[in-house]
């Protein structure tokens, strides 16, 4: 036995004493003692590696055969039997047989179907002029005639997206300003009588923004929000099964929505495109 046959020998036995059997969970030690076998049993058979893709005639397809190459090893360190043979005389054919698959994929140009319309075999990561002059791939050239659709499409439908939550945003602010104006307003200490004031009656103040009415009014506006949404824009979906009242509350408050948002969308010129698009819905 030579020493590069030993030493293969040597290597796959690492491979497959770390190799855990069954579904038994692998060690990080393992990992490394079979990436650094692999490795090595890689390194010795590079030059008969290199000699079979020059015989199989891949010399064009260097990278993918090599590739190939790895994987018929890896095949062949699972498969192997010591008792039956060497693993240099087993890793052999499995090389040759993933070689052989890899020549009758791209090299379909020298069956005589083929030669009869003159086809050429090509690799599309090969590298062709351009019209700049700039090396480019053949896989880049290739041209998608939907491409350019489904780039519009695409965009449009993230401005329309991006356009209906801001406008969301502005509605749901604008109903916060209105709700914090009424919180506000009531928490003014009312008119006293005359009767009142001569007899000096102090009329306590209350505090300016109850926190209790800040809660509720944000739960009412995170619920406006997801009719909205759910309703009119169709961006997300309502939740929980609703009965008839619930959902003529919620067709209430899109439609006021859908109003308000109208007059939002005239007089905030970020939304100066659906102000038109509105007006022209309106006049028809």
């Amino acid at each position: 036995m030579s020493k590069i046959t030993a030493a293969l020998e040597s290597a796959v036995a690492t491979v497959r004493a770390n190799t855990p059997s069954d579904d038994a969970p692998q060690t990080r030690r393992q990992r490394a003692e079979i990436d650094r076998a692999f490795a090595r049993i890689l390194k010795l058979i590079a030059p008969r590696i290199r000699h079979f893709i020059r015989q199989y005639g891949l010399v064009g397809h260097w990278d993918d055969a090599e590739q190939v190459c790895a994987i018929a090893v890896h095949r062949a360190i699972l498969a192997y039997e010591p008792e039956k043979a060497q693993f240099t005389t087993f890793v052999n054919w499995q090389i040759r047989g993933e070689l052989q698959s890899l020549r009758f994929r791209v090299m379909t140009d020298q069956r005589p179907s083929a030669k009869k319309v003159e086809a050429t075999t090509v690799s599309l990561d090969a590298i062709a002029g351009g019209d700049d002059g700039e090396g480019l791939s053949i896989l880049a050239a290739i041209a998608d005639e939907d491409a350019l659709g489904r780039t519009e499409a695409g965009a449009s439908e993230y401005l329309a997206r991006a356009a209906m939550s801001a406008l969301t945003d502005s509605y749901v602010e604008h109903l916060r300003n209105a709700g914090l104006d009424r919180i506000r307003r009531r928490a003014q200490p009312r008119k006293l009588t005359r009767a009142e004031r001569a007899a000096g009656v102090v009329v306590p103040r209350r505090p300016s923004l109850d926190p209790s009415e800040i809660t509720e009014l944000e739960q009412r506006l995170e619920h406006n929000r997801q009719v909205v949404e759910g309703r009119l824009f169709d961006m997300a979906p309502l939740d929980g099964d609703h009965d008839e009242g619930a959902r003529e509350r919620m067709r209430q408050v899109a439609k006021r929505a859908a109003k308000a948002m109208g007059d939002l969308a005239c007089i905030d010129p970020r939304f100066a495109l659906m102000a038109e698009y509105r007006q022209t819905m309106l006049a028809c």
